[in-house]
């Protein structure tokens, strides 16, 4: 049974210098142009690390190669599974992210399942995120994403600009 159906929307690695990380993946994978964000705020009121509130800052770069999201974190202060996973694992692959029909009815599968909850949050109602423990299948984690409206063409803005 799938937890979430559909294709892999996004590919994310956790690195320790995130304009390394824009030229590697800009000479490997041809991505042009990166929209940098620089101090993300994730705060306790809308994100839950290993079942606690968190508060962490992590700088966060987003390209396209073709309909496939890029994405590169780099934390800055706090705990997060960023930290934790640069701490066991050094800079690498961190995660792919898929975009279910139904956000919650995956959730449930995924615990009807056994499959942890490691990190979850709501960045101000236009994108909801939970990251699946995915140690099993060799990728650090599986990331589920509720994208809003704004979200979507902010990230489509930033897919046209990639081009």
């Amino acid at each position: 049974m799938s937890v979430a159906k559909g294709p892999v929307s996004q590919i994310a690695w956790v690195v320790e210098d995130i304009a390394a990380g824009e030229d590697f993946l800009r000479t490997i994978l041809g991505a042009r142009n990166w929209m940098r964000m620089p101090d993300i705020h994730f705060g306790p009121e809308s994100t839950v690390y290993r079942g606690a509130a968190a508060d962490f800052v992590a700088h966060i770069s987003l390209s396209y190669s073709g309909d496939t999201q890029l994405e590169l974190i780099q934390p800055v202060r706090g705990e997060s599974i960023y930290t934790e996973f640069l701490e066991r694992s050094g800079p690498g692959l961190h995660h792919i992210c898929l975009e279910p029909e139904d956000f919650d009815a995956a959730l449930k599968d995924a615990a009807g399942q056994g499959i942890d909850v490691v990190q979850r949050g709501d960045m101000g109602g236009q994108m909801r995120f939970a990251y699946l423990d995915g140690a099993a299948s060799g990728v650090p984690f599986i990331e589920l994403a509720e994208i809003g409206p704004n979200m979507r063409l902010f990230f489509e803005q930033i897919k046209k600009d990639a081009q």
